[in-house]
């Protein structure tokens, strides 16, 4: 749709922000038009993606959920209380005229989407507006976890703002949610080699490859017992090294730090256990205790240890002598065999979900201590 085909659209007239899947924009309109017959509909305002315009004779919160409550296919949706020319001081005033509807709430935040070219940024229209707010309603502002979030969605020359929960907008980070990611740096995850047909050794080393890199663990050691064919060890390995490979890249490209690159060794298991059995060694293994008996174990000996050994099997399992060396051996689910491409994905969410539930009654138990005091 060329932008000459919106020259006689009347933007003032839509009341409710739709935001969904990029390229998904037609269906869902559809979508919206079949289940709520008489309402003005358009997708793709000035061919900008995953933005859908709504109107009607409805008063726009009740229409908002109404939408909410029966469409999936929408990802967000925002009743807009204001519309306004994209210019700074027209939004600044609706701004104010916002304000008294905000006197109830415990803290705010300003969410600002700028689709097109201005003379400002989405951040000068926070601070703007967030100032306006913060002086009229006299709340403080919070960037984490707002009470209530003031929207300004520009689609070009149309400025659309309104007021909604901040449940609205969701954090991957919240109270009550804790960092686990640091702790996998501490863990070694010593890995039998699959070996066999090449194809599958390789493809094997590739999925474990991107575990081991996707939990970002501190080192993968590579570890045969006895003497085994070079060509089949050569095609896991190479397999290793793309997997982890394939998903730094992804990382590097997607993630606000610089990841951590998973080491890789190899060393015989027997050597490796003699070498490290000062550290804590930890066998998965179905001969082992059920993960929800020992998580608090598991997770203790992370935390407390600069580095703690994830022992796993391949198509054989870790040698029953290695067992008396282990401080834990743990069976990740009773009754099932995990396969190998599994094993260590499945052992780090095991210690993810330990290392959470520690932190989180450590940060009960905080609490109840000041509240006794």
């Amino acid at each position: 749709m060329g932008l000459s085909e919106f020259k006689g659209v009347d933007f003032s007239k839509f009341s409710v922000i739709v935001k969904t899947l990029k390229d998904y924009e037609g269906v869902v309109a559809e979508i919206l038009k079949e289940n709520f017959p008489g309402i003005d509909v358009l997708a793709k305002p000035l061919n900008f993606s995953g933005l859908i315009l709504v109107g009607g004779n409805v008063p726009a919160e009740d229409l908002a959920r109404e939408i909410k409550s029966k469409i999936p296919e929408v990802e967000r949706v925002l009743p807009v209380k204001m519309y306004v020319p994209a210019e700074m001081n027209s939004i600044i005033e609706a701004a104010k005229k916002m304000v008294s509807e905000l006197s109830g709430a415990g803290s705010f935040a300003v969410n600002t989407v700028r689709r097109g070219r201005h003379d400002f940024t989405s951040i000068d229209v926070n601070v703007r507006v967030g100032a306006v707010i913060k002086e009229g309603a006299n709340i403080p502002v919070n960037l984490d976890f707002p009470d209530k979030v003031v929207f300004v969605e520009i689609v070009g020359p149309h400025a659309y703002m309104g007021i909604v929960d901040g449940s609205e907008y969701p954090k991957k980070i919240k109270p009550g949610k804790f960092q686990v990611r640091g702790y996998f740096k501490k863990v070694s995850v010593v890995q039998m080699p699959y070996l066999g047909d090449l194809k599958a050794s390789h493809e094997m080393g590739i999925r474990i490859g991107r575990e081991v890199q996707t939990f970002e663990v501190g080192e993968l050691i590579i570890a045969p017992i006895g003497a085994v064919k070079a060509n089949e060890l050569n095609a896991f390995i190479k397999g290793i090294f793309e997997g982890i490979e394939s998903r730094y890249q992804i990382q590097t490209k997607s993630y606000p730090h610089k990841p951590h690159k998973t080491q890789v060794y190899i060393q015989n298991l027997y050597e490796l256990v003699r070498e490290r059995a000062k550290e804590p060694i930890i066998v998965f293994e179905p001969e082992g205790e059920p993960i929800n008996k020992v998580s608090e174990k598991l997770a203790n000996l992370v935390i407390e240890n600069e580095r703690t050994n994830f022992l796993i099997g391949s198509r054989e399992g870790i040698p029953l002598g290695v067992y008396r060396f282990a401080n834990l051996v743990i069976d990740l689910c009773p009754g099932v065999t995990i396969a190998t491409d599994l094993a260590a994905a499945s052992a780090l969410t095991a210690l993810a979900f330990a290392i959470h539930q520690k932190l989180s009654s450590q940060a009960e138990g905080g609490t109840q201590n000041q509240n006794n005091n």
